[in-house]
């Protein structure tokens, strides 16, 4: 079976070493980095260039194109590909709105009756400033579009809502993304991320898992993309898991098929777990988190290939996947700037050291392979440093044993990655 993967990051990196692992499966990447090329071959196509997607689709005669992130999904990567004969796994632009327009999520989530936070939507400055001059403090203000994970606030002050406000929609920080804005109330408890694939039909659970956002030990500092992540959380055990399905997943994906949306590929429900509400909705994403793919993937155990597979062709409720019961634990290791502007082009020292360590795997995110063969720093966050171990304190202190061994300029990681589940 022959896979081309849309997508060059940790969460690509992470889908590539899993599809690889099934004898006969060859996988090609787009781009690819700096640690893709011992897994699956690269091939000189922008994940974003949706003609030249189709057209390498075509040429290497895949299986199946398995897309990665969300932004060429957004674009309507999966349409061109449905309109060429191809098999996608990967939703349709108009499921895909799911992450690619918050308003449009949260239209869904009432719509459907789902569990999630009251939230009004502004498209004016002034209307939203004047909400947030009276509204209950803390507040969560969040761009409408894709912001590569920097386009939600959590408002402790008035102050600082009015000002997250004002970059979004006055000074253009996101651009286009955050000309529109929903303000939000701020829901208390501890957050869980529970992907599942479905074929518009059948639902099929991956392990759950919790990431970290904030960039600073904690939970203090700036939101970023995630700064790592370890899987199963106790947040979600199995009867919650089972809950989130029934309240949340399948009202959802009733409500787009009454809009006549059919939605093939991973729902990504990001959650806070609340003490009196059960678990809510905050965001949902149309792509597999990252780096909550990490550790999923790492614990995923079977034929990847054939379950996505299953999935484009609306066969899911034939396959099944089984977690290894062990925890993984994901540390991120970032680049010096990060998640502002990142220094890149620092060498990075240590990485097969590293990943000599029992049941450690590296991922590689914002790296590249010189020509002299050296691996350096291309992007904010760099690897996964991902460990698996009987208990999240050995996984911990593997991974970071691990994380130890690997040195760029100006690296920069949190220390307390699943610290809260001790």
């Amino acid at each position: 079976m022959k896979v081309l993967l849309v997508g060059n990051g940790g969460r690509e990196h992470a889908m590539a070493w899993r599809l690889a692992a099934t004898r006969g499966v060859k996988v090609l990447v787009t781009h690819g980095n700096g640690g893709t090329d011992a897994v699956a071959r690269a091939v000189p196509v922008a994940p974003n260039d949706l003609d030249a997607v189709v057209k390498t689709a075509r040429s290497e005669r895949v299986d199946l194109v398995a897309v990665g992130p969300e932004s060429p999904l957004a674009a309507g990567l999966a349409d061109r590909l449905h309109a060429a004969g191809l098999k996608v796994f990967g939703p349709v632009q108009a499921a895909a709105r799911i992450e690619s327009s918050k308003a449009f999520c949260h239209e869904v989530l009432e719509a459907a009756g789902v569990p999630c936070a009251p939230a009004r939507v502004f498209d004016d400055a002034r209307a939203a400033m004047a909400h947030l001059a009276t509204c209950p403090i803390p507040a969560v203000v969040k761009a409408d579009g894709l912001a590569a994970g920097k386009g939600v606030v959590v408002a402790t002050t008035r102050e600082e809502a009015i000002e997250a406000a004002k970059e979004f929609m006055v000074d253009g920080a996101l651009g286009a993304a955050g000309r529109r804005i929903l303000i939000e109330e701020h829901v208390v408890g501890e957050e869980a991320s529970f992907m599942v694939l479905t074929d518009g039909e059948h639902v099929l659970p991956f392990a759950p898992a919790q990431d970290h956002k904030r960039l600073n030990d904690g939970d203090l500092g700036p939101n970023t993309g995630g700064m790592g992540a370890y899987s199963p959380t106790r947040a979600l055990p199995p009867p919650a898991q089972k809950d989130v399905v029934e309240r949340i997943i399948r009202p959802t994906l009733a409500e787009l098929a009454r809009r006549g949306i059919r939605y093939q590929g991973v729902l990504y429900a990001g959650l806070m777990v609340t003490k009196d509400r059960g678990p809510m909705v905050l965001e949902f994403n149309c792509r597999f988190g990252d780096p909550e793919s990490q550790p999923v993937f790492a614990r995923m155990r079977g034929n990847l290939a054939e379950v996505l597979l299953a999935c484009a062709e609306g066969r899911l409720d034939q396959v099944k996947v089984t977690f290894d019961p062990r925890v993984a634990v994901c540390v991120v290791l970032a680049s010096d700037g990060y998640p502002g502007r990142p220094r890149l082009g620092d060498p990075i020292s240590g990485l097969d050291e590293a990943a000599a360590q029992q049941d450690v795997v590296v991922f590689h995110a914002g790296t590249k392979r010189r020509s002299d063969g050296a691996v350096v720093t291309s992007g904010g966050r760099v690897l996964g440093v991902t460990a698996l171990a009987d208990s999240v304190k050995a996984a911990r202190e593997r991974a970071y044993d691990a994380v130890r061994r690997i040195r760029f300029d100006g690296m920069q990681f949190r220390k307390d990655i699943g610290v809260r589940s001790l």
